[in-house]
């Protein structure tokens, strides 16, 4: 069982893994702790939004929308690669998933199919969404690639953890299909090779 790290040390991680970070307004207190805890953590989720235009997407994440509220992440990667703070503590990203799925995460071991949705991961996982339309043509600029890969390290390498525990929402949730455009075993690999 792993707490989740001190925002300053959030912080900190990024920036020494290489990350250009954009801190958004008050992030350390913009959460939804209020709705349940956050924690034990377990593993990193990445996330595609479904937008274009940088500072809309940004908002978007760090206000949500009627029926989400925000934060719906921790952090942003745009495409230009530099990741926007929006929060921190529990944050609307993961939804409800796959009990087996967390528990392959927890130990390190191949994800199973996810096929049920009764477990809250919104409690176990920090989340990233990264800019991108979702839609398989949208390109994933390589500043981009590069900075999901440094910030699920990031993560990873401050909790000990392998690059098994970082997982894509459409590995967590029945129905969902991001990150598109890139497989999680590709970005899997990528971390695993930072972290050597």
């Amino acid at each position: 069982m792993a707490p989740p790290m001190s925002a300053a040390d959030f912080l900190d991680r990024l920036r020494e893994e290489g990350v250009t970070v954009v801190e958004v307004g008050d992030w350390v207190h913009h959460n939804r702790d209020h709705k349940g805890p956050w924690g034990p953590v377990h593993g990193v989720m990445i996330h595609h939004t479904v937008t274009e235009g940088s500072e809309y997407t940004v908002e978007l994440c760090r206000a949500g929308y009627a029926g989400l509220p925000g934060p719906l992440c921790h952090g942003v990667v745009t495409k230009d690669g530099r990741v926007h703070l929006v929060g921190y503590g529990r944050a609307n990203h993961a939804g409800l998933g796959d009990d087996d799925v967390l528990r392959a995460v927890i130990a390190e071991k191949a994800l199973p199919p996810d096929n049920e949705a009764n477990t809250d991961g919104n409690r176990h996982f920090y989340g990233f969404e990264c800019e991108n339309l979702g839609d398989g043509e949208d390109p994933w600029p390589q500043a981009q690639l590069d900075a999901i890969e440094k910030v699920a390290a990031a993560v990873c390498r401050h909790h000990g953890w392998t690059e098994r525990s970082v997982i894509g929402h459409l590995e967590w949730q029945p129905g969902k299909i991001d990150p598109r455009g890139f497989t999680m075993q590709w970005l899997r690999e990528r971390v695993r090779d930072r972290l050597k």
